[in-house]
């Protein structure tokens, strides 16, 4: 394990140990709906990252499709952290992820998108106009986008700093691979929301009929 991989795990722990100690744990565990949401988010996301593309050679950058915005929006930010954790502790189990990466992968590539999707969905909350389409297009149809870009740009930046690969290497093998994946993530998670608030609209964290349907 490096340097900078040591300080990713020790600052992902801690960060952990903050929403593990501001999570009421007991209200979890007394509702049987809120815990089936978290687990199946998390095998959803989980079999999702299962499924990628990776640089040849060396401790893979792995390219898949994320899907963190829509587990923000329909979980909060707490308990995304601790879905996407779980996905990412199975995934590494699965032997798609080394261990020593556990810190870098969990602080770039969950908190960090994570943290990006929620940061605009409070800003569209309180800044924007509440109806369906700011809602579908401003916090998960456009965050997807940017939020996977971001995760790229971060973890490329790691792969230099940390001298995994070349800058060569990661601008022409994982970089470049970023406007084919702007698309297809926006859409991947706008469509997830888009269906989600229109048939089980209860289930959504961040929705509410009265604020984006009732205007009030």
């Amino acid at each position: 394990m490096t340097a900078l991989q040591g300080v990713a795990l020790c600052a992902f722990l801690v960060l952990l140990g903050v929403i593990a100690r501001n999570t009421d744990w007991q209200h979890l565990l007394a509702n049987k709906q809120k815990q089936h949401m978290l687990f199946g988010c998390a095998a959803a996301v989980f079999f999702l990252w299962v499924f990628r593309a990776s640089v040849p050679g060396g401790p893979s950058p792995s390219v898949h499709f994320m899907w963190l915005v829509a587990l923000a929006l329909i979980l909060g930010f707490r308990s995304s952290i601790i879905a996407a954790t779980l996905s990412l502790l199975g995934v590494t189990l699965w032997g798609k992820e080394s261990w020593s990466m556990l810190g870098v992968n969990g602080l770039l590539g969950i908190a960090a998108p994570i943290a990006f999707a929620y940061t605009i969905f409070m800003l569209t909350f309180h800044k924007l106009p509440r109806n369906l389409f700011v809602y579908i297009f401003m916090c998960a149809f456009m965050p997807g986008a940017l939020a996977i870009a971001l995760k790229i740009a971060l973890m490329s930046g790691y792969y230099v700093l940390d001298d995994v690969y070349s800058w060569s290497v990661v601008k022409d093998n994982y970089l470049i691979l970023i406007p084919l994946l702007l698309f297809p993530e926006g859409m991947l998670n706008g469509m997830t929301m888009t269906i989600l608030i229109i048939y089980f609209p209860g289930l959504a964290y961040t929705f509410h009929d009265k604020f984006y349907i009732e205007n009030k």
